[in-house]
């Protein structure tokens, strides 16, 4: 027999963590080197854009979907399948998001441990242990193991105290940590000079830049961050009660998401800036803004060492922050293969957490020790095809698969006067319809 069900004590507490989850690497150095890299403010708009007009039906789809089955994505689509065809597709889609989740962490958990080693860097600097420094901040394949270990480590200690006391816990106390944290870095950058440059560039749009590629970025970057398509968020819907509403909480979750990941942009772009002011290197050969692990791992160290002692503190803060983004959203990619062991192999949540924890550090490892033919590939897989393809599919589950009448209950659930609203008459065509076709026609563009 599986091991009970846990649920969400509070409406704070699933704002926490779903909103943890949300806001990770993805919003604090994925989207303000996406920024970087697709002219600037050109980016942050057709990223708005498909936060709100793709990444929100489909997080409401993930969200209905889940509370309605109270199961992993498996068993869930399986569930409300009404033929054999659906039930076939339905299987394929639940494994699939398990399998792009647990890829999703097995990178995410190397680059996260990049950020641990970056923060230990300091306090190895201050006690003077120049040797053991140089080791945390080189790329090296032990430095690269021995992290992502510590991280995973971490991951799996938040996921096997279970719900209420882990993942809703951390997240009650680690969001408001990263918000604080967020906002003094930036005040402090914006009075350093060179930092409105750095506005500039992130707030004036270049048109000039836009192209396909630009628009499916925006896309997997608003897929990303949100983590979609996965059945995170599906998960997190079926640990809600039914006093909750739906609409409300899935759009204050995709506020809370974009208003960090812009905020983020006026930390990161006008620290850019400010290094440049203090002369290190923003700009490539080919004249591009430095983007990637670029940004993160060579550009902001060389503005912190341009401080002094007072450096090191804001090293510290800057990425304790990343730290803490890291694990807000491991602990939720984490949750996707663990609640499927839980309720599918009947195991407890401690030996599952175990089991699926090493099998990703596994992965991980191989990319770690095939790091330049592997990483790109695995992170290209999972969130610009994988991610946005399996959001179709929940959205025709969710749309077509779903009885009307059953959508329609769900939604009501907590929120009894919906039928007054715009969104009640609108949202369920919108999501049988227009979303899966946008959502496509952003990959036919591409191609084409």
């Amino acid at each position: 027999m599986s091991a009970p069900r846990g649920q969400f004590t509070s409406n704070l507490g699933f704002l926490m963590a779903a909103a943890g989850s949300a806001v990770g690497l993805g919003n604090i150095w994925g989207f303000p080197t996406n920024v970087a890299a697709n002219g600037g403010a050109a980016f942050v708009v057709f990223y708005l854009i498909m936060a709100f007009l793709l990444a929100y039906p489909v997080l409401m789809a993930e969200l209905t979907l889940g509370r309605h089955a109270r199961r992993n994505m498996v068993q869930a689509l399986r569930g409300i399948s009404t033929g054999p065809i659906s039930k076939g597709v339905g299987t394929i889609a639940g494994f699939s998001g398990i399998v792009v989740a647990s890829l999703i962490l097995s990178f995410y958990a190397i680059v996260a441990g990049w950020m641990v080693a970056h923060l230990a860097d300091p306090f190895a600097e201050l006690f003077g242990a120049e040797e053991t420094a140089a080791w945390l901040t080189g790329d090296s394949t032990s430095r690269n193991f021995t992290f992502t270990a510590i991280f995973s480590g971490l991951t799996m200690l938040i996921i096997a105290s279970g719900v209420e006391k882990g993942i809703e816990r951390w997240s009650t106390l680690l969001m408001p940590t990263l918000i604080i944290l967020l906002l003094m870095l930036i005040a402090y950058v914006l009075t350093q000079p060179g930092a409105i440059k750095g506005l500039e560039a992130y707030l004036i749009p270049d048109f000039s830049k836009l192209s396909p590629q630009l628009l499916l970025s925006a896309m997997g970057q608003a897929f990303f961050s949100l983590s979609l398509g996965v059945g995170t968020m599906l998960i997190y819907g079926s640990y809600l009660s039914k006093q909750e509403s739906l609409p409300r909480l899935g759009a204050l979750v995709t506020l809370i998401d974009v208003g960090i990941a812009f905020t983020a942009g006026l930390l990161i772009l006008p620290a850019m800036y400010v290094a440049q002011e203090a002369g290190t290197q923003i700009f490539s050969a080919s004249g591009d803004l430095i983007a990637g692990p670029g940004l993160i791992l060579q550009v902001l160290p060389a503005l912190f060492d341009t401080m002094g002692t007072s450096g090191l503190f804001v090293a510290i803060a800057f990425f304790a922050l990343m730290v803490i983004a890291s694990l807000t959203s491991s602990i939720s990619m984490l949750e996707v293969p663990v609640a499927f062991s839980i309720e599918n192999l009947g195991l407890k949540r401690r030996p599952a957490t175990l089991l699926m924890g090493l099998v990703i550090f596994a992965i991980s490892s191989v990319i770690i020790f095939n790091f330049d033919t592997l990483f790109g590939l695995v992170v290209s897989i999972s969130t610009e095809y994988g991610q946005p393809l399996l959001g179709v599919v929940l959205c025709v589950f969710a749309g077509w698969i779903f009885r009307k009448d059953q959508l329609l209950s769900e939604l009501k659930e907590g929120h009894p006067d919906i039928e007054k609203t715009l969104f009640w008459k609108i949202w369920p065509w919108y999501v049988r319809i227009a979303c899966p076709l946008l959502i496509l026609a952003a990959f036919v563009q591409t191609i084409i």
